[in-house]
C-alpha cells in the first residue's frame, strides 16, 4: 500500500465577484488554527487527557502497544538498503536507537544476509549533542562516488528540513559546505561543486502552497545570495524545481514547473538557454539513455503520431523527438482492468510493474536495435510487487534490483532480481509476527450508485459466521491516484484479526489501481463518486452478513480522513465507530493553510462559487449538524503537521462539542508530521490507540 504522501491560478479579473460571493462566514473556533499558540495548546492537552484517560488505561491497550513497538523494533525486520559507492547504506530505528542510525555495510555482507553495520550518522547522538529532536528524511547522494551528500533533518518529523552536506569517508559534516536553513526546500547535485536549490530565499520566494517558487544554481564557495537564478513560477503555482536525469552516459538538466499538482513544464538547460519539453501539461517524462519516455494522465493524438489512450507509457529517441517525429512506441497501454504501478529503469533494462485487478504483474523491456521488445516476468500470482532501485549513484548502475513481495497475510520478502534473467536471490525475509493460518483473503465487488463495479478486499477467519455479528474494519483513501495494493500489517493482525475483526481494504474511484481514469471519476466535481462507492462497500458488507453498521468500524488518514468527515456527517446511520486521522475537514479554508493551495487541482478552489457549490455539499465542516446521532470517532493528528494543518481535526472536534455530541474524542501527537509520529514508541502508541478505540467502540454494550 503506498500512501504517500498530498492549483488553480488565482483569477484576478473575477476577484470582486469572488470575494463577494464566497465570503466566509464566522467561524468561532479560527483561534485553534493558531498551532502553537497558549490556547491552543492548552485545548489540546486537555482534550488529549481525556482521551488518554477513556482509552489507554487497560490491559488490552498497554498489550497492544507493546506489541506492536517490539515488531517496530525487531532487529528481524528487512533493513531496507541503498548502493552508495559500493556499499549498502540503511536508516535503522530500533528500542535502543529510536530516532535512528545510518549505517552500512559492505555488498558482500549484506546479500550473504550476514551484515556488520558500521554506524555513519547517530541522529539521537547528534539531536542530544545540538538539543534538536531530528527526524531523518533521507539523503541526496551527489551520483558520481565524490561520497557527498545533502542531509535532510527535520524538527519533529515536519515536511520542511534543515540541509546540510555530509561526507561519507569521514562521517561528518563539511565544514563551510553546502547548509540550508529549515524549510520546504528542493535540493539535487548538479555536480560535485554546484546544486540546484530552491527553498525560502526570502519575501515572495515562495508558492501559495509553500513550496519553492524560484530555482538558483548554487555554486560552491559563494553565499547563498550569489545563487544564480534559472527559473521563477507563479505563486499560483504548486513549486519549481531542478534535477539530473542521467542514463547511460547521457545526461539531462532538467527544470520543472508545477504548474498545478497534475500539471507541469518541463525544460532542459542546454549552453545556458532552456529548451522546452512538448508533451502535453499532464503527461510525465524521464530518460532511458537515448529515448525519451512519456506517461500520459490523459489521452493525446500527437500531430504526426497515433492515438495514445490515459495510462500510456511512451518512448521515442530523443533526438527524432526534438527534430519533430512523434511516432512513439507504446510500451504499456492499459485495459480497463490494468494500470501502471511503478518502473524502475537498470543498466539495460526497464522493468514495470502493472496491477491486473489490483494484483500485481512485473513486465521487463529492453532495446534491440531502435525498437522495444518486453516479456512477462514471472512472479507471485496473488498480493503486491514494489519495484525499488539498488543504486542511488550513477557510479553503481548495473542490471540489479530490488523485489518485494508481499500480501494480506504474508510478510514482506525482498529479493535482488537481475534484468535479463528469472532468477532472483532472496535478500531478507520479515517473519510472521501474528499467526496467519486461520485466516484467508478474498476480493469481491459491490455495485456504486451509478452503477460502477467497486473492488474491495476482506480479510477474516475460515468459517466466518454471516450473521452480521463481526466487529469489521473498512479502509478507504480515494485520492491522488494513490492505489491501496495487499499489505502486511502486524498492527492489523494483532489488534483486529486475532482478536476476531474482519478487516476489508476498499479499491474505491479516485485512487489509481485502474489508472487515471479511475481517478479522474473522483475528480473535482465528481468527488461524490468516492464517497458513493465506499458507501457502496460498506452496504454491501452488511448484505452479505459480514457485519452490520453498529459493528462496522472506518479508518482513514489525511484525504481518507476526508473520508472518515464525509462519512460521519453524509452517512452517520451506516457505521459504528471511525478513526480520523490528520484529515482535511473545513474545506471552506482548507485552500489557505499550510499545502492546501497545491490540492485544488484535486479538489476544487473554495474561492470560486460554482467549485464551492459542490465542495460544500460534502465539506465535513459546514456538514456536521446539531440534533444528529453520530457514530463514536477519534480524530487525531500532529501539532508538527505542517502538510494538512491540525486546525482541520482541532474545529471539527470543537464544533461537535459546540453541538453538545457526547461521542467525539481527540487526540494530538505533539510530533511527527503528517505521517503522525516521529519515532518508533510514538507509533505504537497511535496504532495502539486507533484499534483499542474501535474494538472497544464497536463492541460496547448493545452493538
Amino acid at each position: 500500500m503506498r500512501i504517500p504522501s498530498i492549483l488553480f491560478p488565482a483569477l484576478m479579473t473575477m476577484a470582486i465577484s469572488v470575494t463577494a460571493q464566497a465570503a466566509e462566514p464566522d467561524d468561532p473556533f479560527l483561534w485553534l488554527e493558531q498551532v502553537d499558540s497558549a490556547r491552543s495548546l492548552e485545548w489540546v492537552k486537555a482534550h488529549n487527557a481525556l482521551t488518554t484517560q477513556r482509552f489507554e488505561q487497560s490491559d488490552s491497550f498497554r498489550l497492544l502497544q507493546g506489541q506492536v513497538l517490539e515488531v517496530l523494533d525487531s532487529p528481524a525486520r528487512i533493513p531496507y538498503a541503498t548502493l552508495i559507492g559500493g556499499k549498502f547504506y540503511n536508516f535503522w530505528r530500533d528500542a535502543a536507537h529510536p530516532r535512528g542510525l545510518w549505517r552500512r555495510t559492505s555488498r558482500a555482507a549484506y546479500l550473504a544476509r550476514q551484515p556488520e553495520w558500521e554506524t555513519v550518522l547517530d541522529l539521537d547522538a547528534l539531536g542530544t549533542a545540538e538539543k534538536e529532536n531530528w527526524v531523518w528524511k533521507g539523503a541526496v547522494c551527489e551520483p558520481h562516488g565524490s561520497g557527498r551528500c545533502l542531509l535532510q533533518l527535520s524538527r519533529g518529523g515536519a515536511d520542511a528540513v534543515v540541509v546540510r552536506e555530509f561526507d561519507l569517508a569521514t562521517k561528518a559534516f563539511v565544514k563551510d559546505g553546502f547548509q540550508l536553513p529549515e524549510a520546504k526546500s528542493e535540493v539535487a547535485w548538479q555536480g560535485l561543486d554546484a546544486i540546484f536549490v530552491g527553498t525560502d530565499f526570502g519575501t515572495g520566494s515562495q508558492t501559495d502552497s509553500g513550496y519553492p517558487r524560484i530555482v538558483k544554481r548554487w555554486q560552491r564557495g559563494t553565499p547563498l545570495s550569489a545563487a544564480q537564478t534559472l527559473l521563477e513560477g507563479a505563486a499560483s503555482d504548486v513549486a519549481v524545481s531542478a534535477g539530473v536525469d542521467e542514463h547511460g552516459g547521457v545526461r539531462h538538466e532538467i527544470l520543472t514547473r508545477a504548474t498545478s499538482f497534475y500539471t507541469n513544464e518541463y525544460r532542459l538547460i542546454e549552453n545556458g538557454k532552456l529548451v522546452p519539453v512538448e508533451v502535453p501539461a499532464d503527461a510525465t517524462i524521464t530518460f532511458f539513455g537515448t529515448q525519451l519516455l512519456v506517461t500520459l494522465r490523459s489521452a493525446w493524438a500527437p500531430a504526426g503520431g497515433a492515438g495514445y489512450p490515459a495510462g500510456s507509457l511512451l518512448a521515442i529517441d530523443f533526438t527524432r523527438f526534438r527534430a519533430g517525429a512523434r511516432d512513439f512506441q507504446a510500451l504499456f497501454t492499459p485495459t480497463p482492468e490494468t494500470a501502471m504501478d511503478g518502473m524502475v529503469a537498470t543498466r539495460n533494462h526497464l522493468i514495470l510493474g502493472v496491477l491486473d485487478k489490483v494484483k500485481g504483474r512485473l513486465f521487463e523491456y529492453s532495446m534491440k536495435g531502435d525498437q522495444w521488445v518486453h516479456r512477462p516476468v514471472p512472479a507471485p500470482a496473488f498480493g503486491s510487487l514494489q519495484l525499488m532501485s539498488v543504486a542511488a549513484t550513477v557510479a553503481d548502475e548495473s542490471d540489479d534490483y530490488f523485489l518485494q513481495t508481499v500480501d494480506f497475510l504474508t510478510p514482506e520478502s525482498l529479493y535482488l532480481a537481475h534484468a535479463g534473467k528469472d532468477e532472483r536471490e532472496l535478500v531478507a525475509q520479515r517473519p510472521a509476527f501474528f499467526d496467519a493460518s486461520g485466516f484467508q483473503v478474498e476480493q469481491y465487488e459491490a455495485k456504486s450508485k451509478d452503477g460502477t463495479l467497486v473492488p474491495y478486499f476482506i480479510i477474516h477467519a475460515k468459517g466466518i459466521k454471516t450473521d452480521g455479528s463481526n466487529p469489521t474494519l473498512l479502509y478507504g483513501y480515494g485520492g491522488f491516484e494513490v492505489s491501496l495494493t495487499p499489505y502486511y500489517s502486524p498492527g492489523m493482525g494483532k489488534g483486529w484479526l486475532e482478536k476476531g475483526g474482519v478487516y476489508v481494504l476498499a479499491n474505491i474511484r479516485g485512487g489509481g489501481e485502474f489508472g487515471p481514469r479511475w481517478h479522474e471519476a473522483a475528480l473535482k466535481e465528481k468527488r461524490q463518486n468516492a464517497y458513493d462507492d465506499f458507501i457502496a462497500v460498506a452496504e454491501d458488507l452488511s448484505a452479505r452478513g459480514i457485519t452490520r453498521p453498529q459493528k462496522l468500524g472506518i479508518m482513514g488518514g489525511s484525504n481518507g480522513g476526508l473520508l472518515m468527515g464525509v462519512m460521519l456527517t453524509e452517512r452517520p446511520d451506516l457505521f459504528g465507530a471511525i478513526v480520523c486521522q490528520v484529515p482535511l475537514l473545513d474545506m471552506r479554508r482548507y485552500n489557505k493553510l499550510l499545502a492546501g493551495a497545491s490540492w485544488m487541482a484535486e479538489y476544487g478552489n473554495p474561492d470560486i462559487p460554482a467549485e464551492w457549490a459542490y465542495i460544500s455539499r460534502y465539506s465535513p465542516y459546514q456538514n456536521v449538524r446539531q440534533g444528529v446521532h453520530y457514530p463514536d470517532v477519534l480524530f487525531a493528528t500532529s501539532t508538527r503537521d505542517d502538510r494538512v494543518h491540525p486546525g482541520h481535526a482541532r474545529k471539527m472536534m470543537a464544533r461537535m462539542e459546540s453541538f453538545g455530541i457526547p461521542n467525539a474524542w481527540y487526540f494530538e501527537n505533539t510530533e511527527g508530521g503528517h505521517a503522525g509520529a516521529a519515532d518508533n514508541r510514538q507509533t505504537a502508541h497511535m496504532t495502539a490507540l486507533a484499534y483499542t478505540f474501535l474494538w472497544d467502540r464497536l463492541n460496547a454494550a448493545g452493538r
